[in-house]
């Protein structure tokens, strides 16, 4: 699984994002950039292998310049490896073996984020049971990061922002207030000593 997942990420066509053909652009800055590059680094310094990637691609002008890292992988990777834990936002898939799929599932959960999570597997009956207990706003069976706007979207945990798209995000952009009014004739006297027990 390793190796073939390395040659796909190989095999990523880096180029300008005008380009109908390009399938990975440039991270957003150098800053950005650089984040990613360092977290690869770290993960390498951690323990993870580095079997793909792992650098700036050698482009030709004018791309040169541009702020891309190229498609990376980093296997044996452990959870408790910052590369498992923090939000990359760059090329950099991070794999971390298991052993079956509770153990799976509780690697899955193991961090403090919960956005979108993807299960692949040849039995379906399987990928609904796994996508129940991994606890994240939203998550895809054989499938990733496919939108679609009457579905809700958003995270849980420290990915918990609310949700767009969907009925759901009327929820988070409204808020509902309460007004009680009493209509009887007769005064109440909340503390006062003829009161019949507790009003509420």
């Amino acid at each position: 699984f390793v190796a073939a997942l390395a040659r796909r990420a190989e095999a990523i066509r880096i180029g300008d994002p005008s380009d109908a053909r390009t399938q990975l652009g440039p991270m957003v800055s150098a800053a950005q950039r650089d984040k990613v590059l360092r977290m690869i680094a770290v993960g390498v310094e951690e323990g993870a292998r580095l079997v793909a990637g792992g650098g700036v691609p050698d482009l030709p002008e004018p791309l040169s310049g541009g702020f891309f890292v190229r498609p990376t992988v980093l296997a044996d990777a452990s959870n408790d490896m910052r590369v498992a834990q923090e939000e990359i936002f760059g090329p950099v898939a991070v794999v971390v073996p298991f052993e079956d799929e509770a153990d799976a599932v509780a690697k899955a959960n193991d961090n403090r984020y919960g956005l979108g999570a993807g299960v692949w597997t040849r039995d379906l009956a399987r990928g609904h049971r796994v996508a129940d207990r991994i606890a994240a706003g939203m998550v895809w069976v054989n499938d990733h990061h496919r939108l679609e706007p009457s579905l809700p979207w958003g995270g849980i945990k420290e990915s918990g922002t609310g949700r767009d798209a969907g009925t759901e995000s009327f929820d988070d952009f409204t808020w509902i207030k309460t007004v009680v009014a009493r209509t009887a004739p007769d005064d109440v006297d909340w503390y006062g000593a003829d009161t019949p027990g507790r009003l509420n």
